[in-house]
């Protein structure tokens, strides 16, 4: 039933093949097919980079306009204008050059950016990368190497990720042990 990769395929009629962009659904014994998302793997002076990614746009794609999808992409071309994936990443690659404002849920940078970005969870600067522009995001990694040039806000959790007052600060009446006025504690604690 499975072959080894090593293995010549036999010559066999064409309705007999499954498509080469399917495979089995899980649990093998079904049929039914399934997208295939395989690893992507670009390198750059003897660097690494790898992206389980849906859609792939090539380093000699130039993209003017809006750009919007409902899929994780992997974009090493250049983009102008607008970059909208909401609810999925972004990998922008070693020799992407993106003169746009991006919008998605996660954005990892390895090439240029020139616009501002807003990530709703995480926005990553590899030591390749160089940003020019500001960034909106929950969490930040900036590596060693990148560079940056903007304003970063950090936004608080959606999920109601709120900070809970201290004993203190709930009770103004009771002292804490300290000298400290309730309101100068509440004042440490933002």
């Amino acid at each position: 039933m499975w072959k080894r990769p090593d293995d010549k395929p036999q010559p066999s009629s064409p309705a007999s093949q499954p498509a080469a962009s399917t495979t089995l659904a899980a649990g093998g014994s079904s049929g039914a097919p399934a997208r295939e998302t395989r690893p992507l793997e670009v390198t750059k002076t003897g660097e690494s980079f790898r992206h389980d990614v849906a859609a792939h746009i090539g380093k000699s794609v130039l993209v003017k306009g809006e750009l919007s999808g409902s899929e994780d992409l992997y974009l090493d071309g250049e983009v102008e204008g607008l970059i909208e994936l909401r609810d999925h990443s972004l990998v922008i690659g070693p020799n992407g050059r993106i003169r746009a404002n991006v919008s998605a849920r996660e954005v990892v940078i390895h090439g240029r950016v020139e616009g501002n970005v807003n990530a709703s969870e995480r926005a990553e600067l590899k030591k390749s990368s160089v940003l020019i522009g500001d960034v909106s995001t929950q969490r930040i990694v900036i590596e060693d190497g990148a560079f940056f040039k903007g304003s970063v806000d950090l936004k608080k959790d959606s999920k109601g990720d709120q900070r809970k007052p201290t004993p203190a600060a709930a009770q103004p009446g009771v002292s804490s042990g300290s000298n400290a006025s309730p309101q100068s504690s509440l004042l440490e604690h933002k």
